[in-house]
C-alpha cells in the first residue's frame, strides 16, 4: 500500500513538468517578442513621446564696437530685465583721421566765408561811397544846367528882340525902295543884318534844348554828353563795384552751405567715434542669462558674443513623433505635457526637419531625427481659467526655467502609448517594489537596491534580445 501511493505521487510530479515546461517557454517567448518589437519596430504610429525637450528662443548679446571690456555689471544675476548694464567696452585706438580731414575742409571753408564777408563789406562800403560823389556831381551840374538854360531863354528873348527890330527896319527900307525914295544898295544891308539876327535865335534855341535834354538826362540817371563825362566814369565804376558785392553775396551763401555740410559731417564722426570709442552693452528684453563671456580685460571685436539671453515667457516644447502623426498633430492639436511646469499645450507647427542655423537662434539643440519623422512645436497652454492645466500666475522671476529638461508629450484621447515610456515606467515600479519589500533598510540601502533591480531588469531584456537574434556561421 506504501510502495503504490510513492509511485503515484511521482507519476503526479512527472505529468507536471512538460505544463510547467510549456508555460515557461511560452513565457519566455512573449518577453522575447515583445522585446524584439519594441527595440526593432520604430514607433510609428504611438500617440505619445519621451523624445521632446524644453526650448526657448536665445538671444545673443554682442559687442557693439571692437576694444576692450572695462568693467562687468555685478547686477547681472540669473534673472535680467531690459536695460540692464552688462558691460562696459573701451576703444582708445580709434582712427580720427577722418575727423581731422573734416575739421581742416571746415576750418578752411570758413576762413574763406570771412574773406568773402569783409570783401563784400569793403564793397557795399565803397558803393556808399561812390553814390554820395555821384549825388554832389549831379546837384552841381543840376545847378548849373539850370543857370544855363535861364541864360539861354534870357538870350533867345534878346535875339527875338533885335530880330524884331531888324524886320522893321527892312520893312520901312523895302517900302521906300518901292516908291523909289531908297536904292537897293541901302536895303541889302539891312536884310543881311535881319537874317543874321534869326540865325542866332535858332542857335539859341539849340542850346537851350541841348541844356533841357542833358538836364532831364541827369535826373533819369542816364550820363551822356560831354560835361557828364565825369559822372558817367563814377556811375560805371559804381556799377562794377556793386555787381562785385552781389558776387560777394552769392558766393558767401555758398560757403555758407559747403560750410554747414562740413560741421554737419564732423558731428557726425564725432559723434561716431564717440560710440566707437565708449560703449555700453544693455539687455535688451527681459529673460535669463545662459552664458556670460565677459571678463575685465578681455579684447573683442565688434559682433562678438558677450553672453546669452534666454527667454523664459516663450519656452516651448520640440516633440518627435512619427510622420503617420502628421495628420493627427496638426497646429492646434492639445497635447499634455508630463516632466515640465505646464501640464499641458497647443501644437502650434509642424517641421519636417531643422538646420544648425536654426538651432542657433534657441537656447538647446533639437533632438536628432531618424527617417520618417518630425518635429511638433508645442507651445504652453494658458487657458486662465484656474484649472489644473493653467499655469500659475506667479512672477517670471519665480517660475523654473526649465530649458533643456526632458519631458513626455501625449496626445489627448491617445490610444497608442510609447513602449520606451510603458518600460521606464515598469522599472519604476520595480524599483518601488524593491523599496517596499524592505522598509526597515536605511534610505543609502534603498537606493542601491533599487539600483540593482534596474540593472538586473535591463541585464534580462538585454540577454533576453541577444538569446533571440540569429547566430553567425
Amino acid at each position: 500500500m506504501h510502495r503504490n501511493s510513492n509511485g503515484g505521487s511521482a507519476k503526479t510530479q512527472t505529468s507536471r513538468h512538460p505544463v510547467i515546461l510549456r508555460t515557461s517557454s511560452l513565457v519566455v517567448g512573449g518577453v522575447l517578442a515583445i522585446l524584439l518589437v519594441t527595440s526593432v519596430a520604430p514607433p510609428i504610429i504611438a500617440d505619445q513621446s519621451d523624445r521632446a525637450v524644453v526650448n526657448a528662443p536665445l538671444t545673443l548679446l554682442t559687442a557693439p564696437i571692437e576694444g576692450q571690456i572695462e568693467s562687468v555689471s555685478k547686477n547681472v544675476s540669473n534673472t535680467a530685465e531690459s536695460g540692464d548694464s552688462l558691460a562696459r567696452i573701451s576703444n582708445v585706438r580709434v582712427d580720427r583721421g577722418t575727423l581731422i580731414s573734416l575739421e581742416e575742409k571746415a576750418a578752411d571753408a570758413r576762413a574763406k566765408l570771412e574773406a568773402t564777408r569783409q570783401k563784400k563789406e569793403s564793397d557795399r562800403t565803397y558803393v556808399k561811397m561812390l553814390d554820395a560823389e555821384i549825388n554832389d556831381q549831379s546837384e552841381q551840374l543840376r545847378a548849373q544846367f539850370q543857370s544855363q538854360i535861364a541864360g539861354l531863354r534870357a538870350k533867345i528873348a534878346e535875339t527875338n528882340s533885335l530880330s524884331g527890330a531888324q524886320k522893321a527896319l527892312v520893312d520901312r527900307q523895302s517900302e521906300m525902295v518901292a516908291r523909289n525914295a531908297a536904292s537897293m544898295d541901302m536895303l541889302r544891308p539891312t536884310k543881311e543884318n535881319y537874317s543874321a539876327a534869326l540865325h542866332k535865335a535858332d542857335a539859341a534855341r539849340a542850346g537851350l534844348d541841348q541844356k533841357v535834354a542833358q538836364l532831364d538826362a541827369l535826373e533819369k540817371g542816364i550820363y551822356a554828353g560831354d560835361d557828364l563825362v565825369a559822372i558817367g566814369i563814377l556811375a560805371q565804376k559804381r556799377r562794377d563795384i556793386s555787381l562785385d558785392a552781389t558776387r560777394m553775396e552769392i558766393e558767401e551763401k555758398e560757403l555758407s552751405a559747403i560750410l554747414q555740410d562740413k560741421q554737419a559731417l564732423a558731428a557726425q564722426e564725432r559723434q561716431r567715434l564717440a560710440i566707437l570709442t565708449e560703449a555700453d552693452v544693455q539687455v535688451t528684453n527681459r529673460g535669463k542669462i545662459l552664458t556670460v563671456g565677459a571678463t575685465p580685460g578681455r579684447h573683442v571685436n565688434a559682433g562678438d558674443t558677450l553672453a546669452s539671453l534666454v527667454d523664459c515667457e516663450k519656452r516651448f516644447v520640440v516633440a518627435i513623433f512619427s510622420y503617420r502623426q502628421a495628420q493627427s498633430m496638426k497646429p492646434g492639436t492639445r497635447v499634455r505635457v508630463e516632466g515640465a511646469a505646464f501640464g499641458s499645450g497647443i501644437v502650434t507647427a509642424i517641421l519636417p526637419k531643422t538646420s544648425d542655423k536654426v538651432d542657433e537662434r534657441f537656447a538647446v539643440p533639437f533632438p536628432q531625427t531618424e527617417r520618417r519623422e518630425l518635429y511638433a512645436i508645442i507651445a504652453p497652454e494658458n487657458s486662465g481659467s484656474g484649472g489644473q492645466d493653467a499655469e500659475p500666475a506667479a512672477d517670471e522671476g519665480s517660475r523654473p526655467c526649465t530649458i533643456g529638461q526632458w519631458v513626455t508629450v501625449t496626445k489627448d484621447n491617445a490610444m497608442v502609448p510609447s513602449t520606451s515610456v510603458m518600460w521606464r515606467h515598469l522599472e519604476t515600479l520595480v524599483s518601488s517594489w524593491s523599496a517596499d519589500e524592505s522598509p526597515a533598510q536605511p534610505n543609502d540601502n534603498r537606493e542601491a537596491t533599487r539600483e540593482t533591480g534596474i540593472a538586473a531588469l535591463t541585464a534580462a531584456f538585454r540577454s533576453a534580445a541577444a538569446a533571440r537574434q540569429p547566430s553567425m556561421p
